[in-house]
């Protein structure tokens, strides 16, 4: 009897990991809307830049009011394969990527949930509603699931009472060379290593093995493209004036992500219901990320996948459901990832035409301006880029500094006397700025500027 339940068990197809891991990501990931970003530009064209010199960038290969200049490309390694995806297929191939990237997203949060609860769907949806505002193909999606691994690696070691294995730190060597979010992964090392001094009864073994794995991890990330600059650079990095006119460094409100507050509700909502039981180590570190994620826009993120992990296991009171035999499933899974992914490489793809994709535009301009100096809006910089033309600005903030972001920001909001100096300062001889700018009023009153071509994005004006 029991054998012949199991054989029935084993040929059942499980259509909520079929949802999960391909129907949510491959929807998700076709959308035009992981374009909406400039930054995606001058990502791809980064990376085609290390490619091509088989080298990383430590000047500024691309403005013409930075060229030269130290850069920290700490995202270099994502910068490469968003590169080679865009080579291979173009925009067919950024998306078939992303859509991979989720999948193994889906994969290690569904497998985690489903071990605790029977509605292991509801964890990714309600992740995948703060996840949605952020999914752009930029480097910071290539770790989501990293963070979700890194995460249950953490929580497999509590369960057996002991450290990760040394060479998981060799995650943390990848993560540094991804994105700079790889800090937060040693964080969350930390408080499961609190959590493991706290509540380990061999403290002394305890104490030992998850002070070896720390400096391992330590360690691990320092062999960056970078160097010591890698690990340091982000945490300069979160000292910038410039980063409250950054929409993902914005204080999160309602009114910007109501998706994120309203997760937030409900699952607040599910815990004063059903009192999930959780160490109070976890509990510390959710309330640590929901306090950096009400501080900064760009942390919600990773609060989302954290909690997706955590969460389950202290809803099902740390009572494992009956494991089941989903083989058959995983199999029907695996095929079906590798085919969509393909199917979307070789789909035709194309971005939105909008100001983070002003294509029509760009192809606008005259000949004899692209070699000339433009003052372009700050997301049609990364576009520029990619069209092989220097912007004065672009997504990369942190390597312009706070003077010269914040002295554009007062220009392109209409200051005409810093306009006047900046012109004069960079010999600037045309503009690209998106329609709704309040610099354009400034340049139609201004000597010497005419309109050469517009479209719905934007306009170009020319100086004689």
């Amino acid at each position: 009897m029991a054998s012949a339940a199991a054989a029935k068990d084993e040929g059942r197809i499980n259509l909520s990991m079929l949802v999960a891991v391909l129907l949510i990501p491959a929807v998700l990931g076709s959308s035009q809307s992981i374009f909406n970003d400039g930054d995606v530009s001058w990502h791809i064209a980064t990376g085609q830049w290390i490619l091509d010199h088989r080298a990383i960038p430590h000047t500024d290969p691309f403005s013409f009011t930075w060229f030269g200049k130290p850069w920290v490309p700490i995202e270099w390694l994502a910068e490469v394969i968003y590169a080679s995806a865009y080579r291979l297929a173009g925009y067919g191939g950024v998306a078939a990527l992303v859509t991979a990237v989720l999948m193994a997203l889906h994969a290690v949060v569904y497998l985690n949930a489903s071990r605790w609860v029977r509605s292991s769907l509801l964890p990714i949806i309600a992740m995948d509603f703060v996840l949605m505002p952020m999914l752009l193909a930029r480097p910071h999606v290539l770790t989501w699931p990293l963070l979700a691994f890194w995460t249950w690696l953490m929580l497999r070691a509590r369960e057996q009472d002991r450290a990760p294995p040394l060479v998981a730190a060799l995650l943390m060597t990848l993560w540094s060379n991804l994105h700079g979010g790889f800090v937060f992964g040693l964080a969350i090392a930390a408080a499961f290593g609190l959590e493991a001094l706290v509540d380990s009864a061999d403290k002394a073994r305890a104490f030992r093995q998850w002070l070896v794995f720390g400096i391992a991890c330590a360690l691990a990330c320092l062999v960056n493209g970078n160097g010591l600059e890698g690990v340091v650079h982000p945490l300069r990095f979160t000292r910038l004036q410039m980063l409250p006119l950054i929409d993902e460094w914005k204080r999160s409100t309602p009114a910007l992500t109501p998706w994120f507050f309203g997760v937030l509700a409900v699952t607040l909502a599910l815990i004063i219901w059903k009192r999930p039981r959780l160490p109070w180590v976890r509990w510390l570190l959710l309330g640590g990320m929901l306090g950096l994620a009400l501080l900064q826009v760009r942390h919600q993120a990773m609060l989302a996948i954290i909690a997706a992990m955590i969460l389950p296991q202290g809803f099902a009171r740390g009572t494992e459901l009956a494991p089941s035999d989903d083989r058959m499933s995983c199999r029907i899974t695996l095929g079906g990832a590798a085919l969509l992914v393909v199917v979307r490489a070789i789909m035709p793809l194309q971005p939105p035409e909008n100001d983070a994709n002003p294509w029509k535009l760009i192809a606008m301009v005259p000949p004899a301006l692209r070699s000339q100096p433009v003052l372009n809006g700050y997301s049609m910089g990364g576009p520029l880029i990619l069209s092989g033309i220097r912007p004065y600005v672009d997504g990369r903030g942190d390597m312009y500094g706070d003077e010269h972001v914040l002295e554009y920001s007062r220009i392109v909001h209409g200051d005409a006397g810093l306009f006047d100096k900046a012109v004069q300062r960079w010999n600037i001889r045309w503009a690209m700025l998106p329609k709704e700018s309040k610099l354009i009023p400034v340049i139609q009153r201004a000597p010497g500027w005419r309109l050469v071509a517009q479209d719905k994005v934007g306009v170009i004006y020319a100086r004689d």
